[in-house]
């Protein structure tokens, strides 16, 4: 259960929409992308998590159950999040990734730079 919303964000282009929603869950931060990210969405995303990482979060979680499908852009903003969550000595874990996003981590080697884990509750104890 959440303990308080930061604040929604949506961005829609032509291909659909696509929208980040960020809650604050005993504290962690837990940023939820919902539908593609492709060139057209990462860079909303892109600009959201660095909104989210100004506060300097101890741990921020990005949960990608509502994300079927992204590409090397969405990749590379994580990629971007994870280096600045370093420098910022955030905690960063990725969770609840469907098969096709797994996948694409797996063929990158990247599940062995990221903590991905199966679901926010297992999140909250890495």
């Amino acid at each position: 259960m959440a303990d308080s919303s930061i604040r929604p964000g949506q961005f829609s282009s032509q291909e659909g929409a696509f929208a980040v929603r960020a809650e604050q869950r005993g504290g962690a931060t837990v940023v939820l992308p919902t539908g593609e990210i492709d060139l057209n969405a990462s860079p909303f995303l892109r600009q959201e998590l660095k909104r989210i990482q100004t506060s300097r979060p101890q741990r921020l979680i990005v949960d990608l159950a509502g994300v079927p499908y992204m590409d090397s852009s969405g990749v590379a903003t994580l990629v971007e999040a994870m280096q600045f969550a370093r420098k910022n000595s955030t905690k960063l874990v990725l969770c609840g990734m469907q098969d096709k996003v797994r996948s694409i981590f797996e063929i990158a080697r990247l599940e062995t730079v990221f903590t991905i884990v199966p679901d926010v509750d297992a999140a909250m104890s890495v």
